[in-house]
């Protein structure tokens, strides 16, 4: 008997090798070995085998790419490096300026850069990480910082491993491996899904991103399962313990560990290579199977990288250089308003129907008034519109030539479509604001953000629930969410007494958040999860927050004047601080952040500028470690600003001011205890 079960699990071994390497064959190298009718019997004898072996599951095995059963909701994962965004170029000068800086950050300012070039997919990022060569982890990209858990999803990707292969020459993966990449839908499958989902009288997807990303947000797996995503993988996570010295040996490193990566990647030497590169896919784009918006440049060596550093939350070595948008001619019929979460009413241009850039543009954002004014927008005008990096549509201008007298222009109401208050421009701001804190528009919208997972998370305010509760008059702003009773939750349509209970505790056990998840549940204009973060970290208490002056507010690195402007307006309108004292009254207290008030910097102010020889956010770390704190507007109440290479104009106005400027070597000597 014992022979005859390692019989069986050798075959399971065997046809697990076979099966995972023509998976590779297909999906990786696009090279199949066998035909498909030899592929599904070698499955299906592993299915068969497994099946009647259950002691031998692995879950590795290919055959455990059907799909999970429905998930309750996403989990949320912690990248340990931030998914950072990339800057653009929009054309081959922006491009030699990108160039000409990283010269001048690498003091090579004749040199040609030995950079990596490959296709800008137009999908959606996610980060893989294996320990022991193991998937482990799949996460979308999120705000950067915090992305969802689509581990399920991800391993019904074909060209995702879920095991390694062992490195040649005696060559090894660190224990823990982290990798990014871009999840698309090739176009010809996306034409096939959205004929099959018109067949069955559903929605078609409106192009192959939102394909993607609808694809893999499913809560069942087995419906990704169905759809044939594939996955190229282009960057590194945390590179510790990772031997590659350059981002060519890294893409090579994924090769050879079985990564798919994109096989139009190429090493250019110089700017003018690198255009040439781009001249090459702008003719090439439309025979890809794939949707690509521009190319990604990127500084080679690691070392290099290193030290050109981070700009804000993108890095300086590099870019994506865009294709120029695609562009078409259509009538607007009509311009309406639109109330948005936050009560900003957007002018909607409703557009004859035009095909541009691969999908059907039937609206487009006209932003604001301004913008409908600068550009004279009239209703029954001729327009042409643009898709922005091929996925936004807007309003490039007006065809005038075509005008003909009867155009109509458009005018912001005084008051809101949706619930009659009163439609107000803030001074000095381009946006219109309904003011009704009852606003149908803004209500639904800002219970479901304030109930949603990343912040307060209270299970089971779905957007018909909500709908109802605003319906029946129950809740008319977040605050009342907490007066809710069984009873009142019962006499609502289809809602059962358990459910009722249920939902009471929900709600009962969201009155301690973090306060960080608290803020980002507030709907504050221009914050954002990482905002709310930073937020929290700095001013410890909600009360602090809410008191913080616009000055203050600039104090905090990463708050730029837009942004304190929207919190302190936020906290100055009379309703929200209503609604903030009803949360109190209620029993709502956000978790208190303890903030760092030790060590020898404790109490000074910093503000970088210019190039440094490491990273301005590793100067930053090691200044906030040493107690002081880090903030990006220059003031009267800055103690020093630490002065690079280049610096801007921060430099001008710390010298106005009279405040003490260092450079590099003399923070070093204030940083030392």
């Amino acid at each position: 008997m014992p022979a005859k079960k390692s019989s069986v699990a050798q075959e399971i071994d065997q046809l697990r090798r076979q099966v995972d390497h023509h998976n590779r064959r297909y999906h990786v190298h696009d090279a199949p070995e066998i035909s498909d009718a030899e592929y599904d019997r070698l499955f299906r004898r592993l299915v068969e085998l497994e099946d009647a072996h259950p002691e031998l599951a692995s879950p590795t095995s290919p055959t455990q790419r059907v799909g999970a059963p429905p998930a309750e909701k996403f989990e949320t994962v912690r990248h340990s490096i931030a998914m950072l965004s990339l800057n653009n170029a929009m054309s081959e000068d922006e491009f030699r300026d990108f160039d000409e800086r990283v010269r001048r950050g690498l003091n090579r300012p004749t040199d040609a850069i030995d950079y990596v070039v490959e296709p800008k997919l137009d999908g959606l990022a996610i980060e893989l990480v294996y320990e022991q060569a193991r998937l482990m982890v799949a996460s979308t990209r999120g705000d950067g910082v915090v992305g969802e858990n689509v581990t399920a999803n991800v391993k019904t990707i074909h060209s995702v491993p879920l095991e390694l292969r062992a490195l040649p020459r005696g060559l090894a993966l660190p224990e823990r491996f982290e990798v990014r990449g871009e999840v698309i839908f090739p176009k010809k499958a996306f034409e096939q899904l959205n004929a099959d989902r018109a067949k069955r009288g559903e929605p078609v997807f409106a192009n192959p991103r939102n394909a993607a990303a609808g694809s893999l947000r499913q809560l069942d797996s087995r419906i990704t399962a169905s759809r044939p995503l594939d996955m190229f993988c282009y960057a590194p996570g945390d590179l510790t313990g990772v031997a590659a010295k350059t981002h060519w040996e890294f893409l090579e490193l994924l090769h050879a560990c079985g990564l798919k990566t994109n096989p139009l990647s190429r090493r250019c030497a110089g700017a003018e290579a690198v255009i040439e590169f781009h001249r090459e896919m702008v003719e090439r784009r439309m025979s890809l199977d794939y949707d690509v918006d521009g190319i990604v440049a990127k500084v080679n060596r690691f070392d290099q990288q290193r030290q050109l550093g981070l700009v804000s939350r993108s890095p300086r070595w590099a870019i994506a250089y865009k294709f120029k948008a695609q562009q078409a001619t259509t009538r607007v019929n009509n311009i309406l308003p639109s109330v948005g979460r936050t009560g900003t009413v957007t002018p909607i241009a409703e557009l004859e129907p035009v095909f541009v850039g691969g999908v059907t543009v039937s609206n487009a954002s006209l932003h604001n008034m301004d913008e409908v004014e600068r550009k004279d927008v009239r209703i029954g005008d001729t327009v042409t519109i643009e898709r922005a990096g091929d996925v936004i549509p807007y309003v490039v201008g007006v065809v005038f030539d075509k005008r003909s007298g009867k155009e109509r222009k458009f005018h912001m109401p005084d008051s809101c479509p949706v619930c009659g208050s009163k439609v107000v421009r803030e001074e000095g701001a381009a946006a219109y604001r309904c003011i009704g804190m009852s606003c149908p528009a803004k209500l639904r919208e800002s219970i479901r953000h304030f109930a949603s997972k990343h912040a307060l998370d209270i299970d089971g305010l779905g957007d018909k629930l909500v709908t109802h509760l605003i319906d029946s008059g129950l809740v008319r702003n977040v605050a009342d969410l907490y007066s809710l009773t069984k009873e009142q939750l019962a006499g609502l349509e289809r809602m059962a007494d358990k459910s009722a209970q249920n939902i009471v505790d929900a709600v009962a056990g969201s009155k301690q958040p973090t306060l960080a998840r608290f803020i980002n549940g507030l709907g504050i204009p221009q914050v954002g999860e990482h905002m709310a973060e930073v937020l929290a970290e700095r001013f410890g208490t909600i009360d602090v927050l809410e008191n913080a002056s616009e000055e203050q507010l600039l104090e905090v690195r990463e708050v730029g004047p837009q942004t304190a402007h929207e919190i302190r307006a936020f906290f100055d309108v009379k309703e929200n601080q209503r609604v903030l004292r009803r949360l109190r009254d209620f029993g709502v207290r956000p978790r208190v952040v303890q903030r760092r008030k030790s060590g020898h910097l404790s109490g000074k102010t910093f503000v970088l500028t210019g190039t440094l020889s490491i990273p301005r956010d590793q100067m930053a770390k090691e200044i906030e470690a040493a107690g002081g704190k880090i903030t990006s507007s220059v003031s009267k109440s800055t103690d020093y600003v630490i002065v690079g290479e280049d610096p801007g104009s921060k430099l001008d106005k710390a010298t106005k001011l009279g405040l003490t400027t260092l450079d590099e070597a003399g923070a070093r000597r204030l940083l030392q205890p």
